[in-house]
């Protein structure tokens, strides 16, 4: 029996467009091999769309993605439009609009791909970093009063429910529960009077719901320390929209490069679709030139997998991506090898089973 899913494809800017399509060859490859069909839906949200029409993406945006199984993002970025109107135009209206509240990065050092942190080996460092998506730091309460005078100022105000806080703490220690029993809660409190302390608080309160969990919390600042001196005692670690954020893209550069690293944008309950994408941005220093790691964006895949329900299908991607990084030398030139987006995506077709 065959199973159908739609998928949005919003390849973006940049090396986006050239990943997504080596997703979306990996995806089929996969899909013939499990009985799984994807229809695909192309939109050209964009910051090329935003230099056109004066927009990311058009009004009823959100309405037209909808009605997909998922989303998967190549990049979002460009020269000369400003980051914040790139991200408040398109990402963070689909995380918001379809209650996206988690963001989860699996970071994993693979065999073949050295981790610049000494002792960081494959094997040892396999851990999840879970952030909260919505809100927190991320907030659009503020604003600017007094532009251009000398008593200029910029408000930004954190904004942490109870709600809101709850439910991704939930979503942590129900995963750790699955993996090795152990999760790290990034926190600030002894600096950031009321949100932090309210975090922590609503930590000890959810913890006793989860008896297997061995849990503890880190000071941002120095969990960033230890991330890169013991990256291997991490199983899951939870964090604010800031933290996780700052902390996904650590333990990414502590597994060998942004480039390896996936991501996905879950709404748990399933009422809204979810999104993946890559964590790398649109690198517009390579754009074009067609030698773009894919490997995050294949990754990616096998979460949206995953998501949709085939986990043996995940993991066949998976498996195919460390057996020819452990068997081959074959590498993009971010992690100094010769081939191209295109090669690399063919090589590994090859290993799928």
């Amino acid at each position: 029996m065959t199973t159908h899913h739609r998928i949005a494809l919003i390849p973006g800017d940049g090396i986006g467009r050239e990943v997504t399509p080596a997703a979306r060859r990996v995806l089929d490859a996969v899909g013939a091999r499990h009985g799984i069909r994807f229809a695909y839906q192309e939109f050209d949200y964009s910051c090329a769309r935003y230099r056109e029409l004066g927009a990311m993406m058009p009004a009823d945006g959100l309405d037209r993605l909808r009605e997909h199984d998922a989303i998967f993002l190549g990049a979002v970025g460009e020269p000369g439009v400003p980051d914040h109107v790139s991200l408040w135009g398109l990402l963070i209206p689909i995380r918001r609009g379809f209650r996206q509240y988690v963001n989860l990065r699996p970071i994993k050092v693979l065999e073949g791909v050295p981790s610049p942190v000494r002792g960081a080996e494959p094997g040892a460092v396999d851990l999840v970093v879970v952030r909260e998506n919505v809100e927190g730091e991320y907030s659009e309460i503020g604003g600017r009063l007094h532009r251009g005078c000398p008593e200029e100022l910029a408000v930004q105000e954190a904004v942490f429910t109870r709600a809101g806080v709850t439910r991704v703490l939930e979503h942590a220690f129900r995963l750790a529960a699955t993996r090795r029993g152990r999760l790290t809660s990034a926190t600030k409190s002894n600096g950031i009077v009321h949100t932090l302390p309210f975090w922590d608080e609503l930590v000890a309160e959810t913890a006793p719901k989860h008896p297997g969990v061995t849990w503890d919390q880190e000071h941002i600042d120095a969990l960033c320390a230890k991330l890169v001196l013991d990256p291997g005692r991490f199983d899951v670690i939870v964090g604010s929209n800031l933290f996780g954020d700052i902390l996904s893209d650590l333990a990414a550069a502590v597994a060998g490069g942004i480039g390896l690293a996936p991501s996905a944008n879950l709404n748990p309950e399933r009422d809204f679709p979810s999104m993946f994408e890559p964590v790398h941005g649109s690198a517009p220093d390579i754009a074009g030139r067609g030698i773009a790691n894919p490997i995050g964006a294949i990754w990616t895949a096998a979460l949206l997998l995953d998501h949709l329900g085939h986990p043996e299908a995940a993991a066949t991607v998976e498996s195919a991506l460390a057996e020819l990084l452990a068997g081959t030398g074959i590498r993009t030139p971010d992690l100094g090898g010769t081939a191209t987006t295109e090669e690399f995506t063919t090589a590994l077709l090859e290993f799928l089973p």
